[in-house]
């Protein structure tokens, strides 16, 4: 069981993704952490597209770790198990441009007890685990939407949006993959 199955056990949309890393897993951890949006092919372009008509852009600075921008733009670390597991996650109202309440959340047990309607509560790990002498570098995102309502806007928000949303946790997996083989011993 992982982290992120303590957090959303039953998700109402999920996508899952994962690389082969040839490095040790104490790397390929560090390596999602620090790495950047100028190390991820399209991110930018992507979050300036799904930042039109929004009060403010997505993260997309070219040399800071996207980790450590998205968590300054009001996503929050949920859980951590140090190089092994990372969670992080967000209560919103995406398909909304203006004026979606914001929810701050000071971790995990925040993000589990928020119940009120009209929201979904989304989150993403990035995991490593060793794998034929290297990393198995997987990340997951799951969304639940807190009422029925919420649940089919998100559905049609989704449906615009997972294929940008594949890309952007491909090109962070290649990115980690990168940085991470650039500096094993091996």
């Amino acid at each position: 069981m992982t982290l992120l199955d303590e957090l959303v056990p039953s998700p109402d949309f999920s996508e899952r993704h994962s690389i082969a890393v040839a490095a040790p897993p104490e790397l390929v951890y560090e390596a999602v952490k620090a790495a950047t949006p100028g190390e991820m092919r399209l991110v930018r372009q992507l979050f300036a597209i799904r930042s039109l008509g929004s009060k403010r852009g997505l993260p997309a600075e070219r040399g800071r770790s996207l980790l450590e921008q998205l968590v300054e733009f009001g996503f929050a670390v949920l859980a951590e198990e140090p190089g092994s597991e990372l969670v992080f996650g967000t209560i919103d109202q995406p398909w909304r441009l203006r004026g979606a309440e914001s929810v701050e959340l000071a971790g995990g047990e925040d993000f589990r007890r928020f119940e009120r309607p009209g929201f979904i509560k989304a989150a993403g790990n990035f995991a490593v685990r060793p794998h034929a002498g290297g990393t198995l570098l997987e990340t997951e995102t799951r969304v639940l939407a807190t009422d029925p309502a919420a649940r089919r806007k998100f559905g049609r928000y989704w449906r615009v949006i997972r294929p940008g949303s594949g890309l952007i946790r491909h090109s962070w997996l290649r990115a980690a993959k990168r940085r991470a083989e650039a500096s094993s011993p091996s």
